[in-house]
């Protein structure tokens, strides 16, 4: 028997059908908004719709997309690129059904990681990562906004009891896990052992080595005083979770850069260094002894006439600020985060990083890739700091105290206020009592 014939319109509706499902190998959106958090940091009630079954079937294998920023490109042609790149085809190879893709993101900016997170969660889902690799600030950002998921009751992977504490520290915000940290950076001391014979430890060796050191004294976040500043062990927050400096404590710090001018420690030049970069340059050109710079920037390169340390405290007691990044959660099709996790884990095991952190020069996050270092003294330097590092404030308690801590800092370096005058005033400018 002939069957009846099928109308235009039937073959054509059928044929766009087919082409919607099947064209570029891609998911149907999710139409719901992603969770932002509540005042507790657990994610809203809304949730994203998971893709049905039929569609996956149709859909191909799946793409599995990764945003990281331009220093762990895999495709850059270092041998760190190099190993996360074979680790990423190890991972497609276990699994046929799934590819991986990555783009490299600009870190900050217009077209940077948080600007792209907001623009695609807003006009197109479809364009989001899987996971995107960011640094703490940047997580604590995008998770507040809503603009990724949390990864608690996804996996037990930090259940594991080899994470370092920084490390656990930067995967949480507020009171929920936003992803698996891979990398980790803290603030050390470099300094040439031809002119500094033994690095202090305390301030009253700082100052009898009387050799210029480099900081950025400019800089708006202030990181090497807040360090100095908490290591005496006063706070940042208030009991409400409020910006705070106590004038005290701060007092002692800003005493301390009095007398390291005089010395000759802390010379009135730092108070043009408003980088990082800046005060690196500052000791490159033989302007200072030691500098206040960061743990990836010696162990990238070990310069043959530098020596590490960490940094110098009040009494001489370990203590440290850390950042790092952290793959996290950012598509919002539920039935996508499984195996997203999954990725996660298998960029975070102990093994692969062992070796990809000796390469690209940043802290293991966990024991177990530590252990793989095969330089001792390196691997008992990065022992010291992972033990003693403490992950940088939440944004906006940075972006208060930071500024009011480098206008006390640029004052007394100046010799346009007296410490005690300088720690009032910046107390005052944060609301204190």
């Amino acid at each position: 028997m002939l069957r009846p014939p099928v109308s235009i319109h039937s073959a054509l509706t059928l044929a766009i059908a087919f082409l919607v499902v099947s064209c570029s190998g891609l998911n149907l959106p999710d139409l719901l908004p992603t969770p932002a958090l509540t005042a507790t940091g657990t994610p809203t009630a809304t949730a994203a719709l998971p893709v049905p079954e039929a569609t996956r079937a149709l859909a191909g294998p799946t793409v599995l997309r990764l945003w990281v920023p331009p220093q762990f490109d895999p495709t850059a042609g270092t041998p760190a690129g190099d190993l996360l790149q074979a680790r990423l085809d190890e991972y497609a190879a276990q699994r046929p059904d799934v590819r991986v893709e990555v783009r490299v993101k600009a870190p900050d900016g217009p077209g940077g990681v948080l600007d792209a997170l907001s623009s695609a969660n807003a006009a197109a889902p479809l364009a989001l990562p899987d996971l995107v690799l960011l640094s703490r600030g940047q997580l604590e950002t995008a998770a507040l906004k809503g603009l990724l998921f949390p990864v608690d009751g996804l996996t037990t992977w930090l259940e594991a009891d080899d994470w370092f504490p920084y490390a656990q520290q930067l995967a949480r915000v507020q009171n929920s896990t936003f992803g698996l940290p891979f990398a980790g950076d803290a603030l050390v001391l470099l300094y040439r052992a031809a002119e500094v014979e033994t690095p202090p430890r305390d301030w009253d060796a700082a100052l009898e080595a009387a050799r210029p050191l480099a900081f950025p004294a400019a800089d708006l976040e202030a990181l090497f005083t807040l360090a100095q500043y908490q290591s005496t062990g006063a706070r940042i927050q208030d009991d409400e979770g409020r910006p705070l400096l106590e004038e005290a404590p701060l007092a002692e710090v800003l005493t301390f850069y009095l007398d390291g001018g005089a010395a000759g420690l802390l010379p009135v030049w730092l108070t043009q260094l408003t980088t990082d970069e800046e005060a690196w340059q500052a000791y490159v050109d033989a302007r200072a002894s030691m500098v206040i710079t960061w743990t990836s920037r010696y162990l990238v390169t070990l310069p043959g006439d530098t020596s590490a340390e960490l940094i110098f405290t009040p009494d001489g007691n370990a203590f440290t600020l850390a950042d790092g990044w952290v793959w996290a959660l950012s598509n919002p099709q539920s039935d996508r985060h499984s195996l997203s996790v999954d990725l996660a884990e298998f960029l975070t095991e102990g093994e692969f990083l062992a070796g990809w952190t000796v390469e690209s020069g940043y802290l293991p996050p966990r024991g177990d890739a530590l252990s793989g270092w095969s330089n001792a003294s390196l691997r008992a330097f990065a022992q010291r700091i992972v033990e003693s590092a403490v992950v940088l404030p939440p944004n906006d308690v940075l972006a208060a105290v930071g500024p009011a801590l480098q206008e006390a800092v640029l004052n007394v370096l100046r010799q346009q206020s007296e410490p005690d005058t300088a720690a009032r005033e910046a107390a005052e400018r944060l609301g204190a009592p």
